[in-house]
């Protein structure tokens, strides 16, 4: 008996760490994408635009730190649940779609709304930009949460539900 609550146990620290190196995964992923195409590629914006394009440049860099470590700390996390037979594809899907669409409505709604630290392009009408960034963001975010429930219902018995909603 103590043995099979002590599986179950690490079943779902196993379960969690799946969802949070994929939310991991997902936020470093957008944000080296948003890095690449928005600041690098296009020159639309840089992460801090209140300022010298020098201190764009190095407020870039340090985003673009910050999504490495992310992305790094969530690979380290992914090869420690292989290692251990614990990694499950969907719930980490679940995860990097989470991450990935929380950060980027968090970017959409705080950073350029209410911070007002960048705008996504200057010199246009921006409304459209804002809804389909906001919309895409929304729609992400569903996307984790539908493969969230599809992990859940495939890791338990018929009928059997978990107290944990990452589990």
């Amino acid at each position: 008996m103590a043995e099979t609550q002590n599986r179950k146990n690490k079943q779902g620290v196993y379960a969690t760490r799946n969802v949070w190196s994929g939310f991991l995964f997902g936020i470093g992923l957008v944000a080296f994408i948003d890095e690449t195409v928005f600041h690098q590629l296009l020159h639309w914006h840089h992460f801090y635009d209140k300022s010298t394009t020098g201190i764009g440049l190095v407020s870039d860099g340090l985003f673009h730190a910050f999504s490495w470590i992310a992305t790094v700390g969530a690979l380290f996390m992914v090869a420690d649940l292989r290692r251990r037979n614990a990694w499950e594809t969907t719930r980490w899907l679940a995860g990097m779609c989470l991450g990935a669409g929380l950060f980027n409505l968090y970017d959409g709604i705080v950073q350029h709304k209410l911070m007002k630290l960048h705008q996504i392009r200057y010199n246009v009408e921006i409304l459209p930009y804002d809804i389909v960034w906001n919309v895409l963001a929304i729609m992400i975010i569903i996307a984790g949460f539908i493969l969230l429930r599809r992990a859940r219902r495939k890791s338990l018995p018929s009928g059997e539900m978990t107290e944990n909603a990452l589990q």
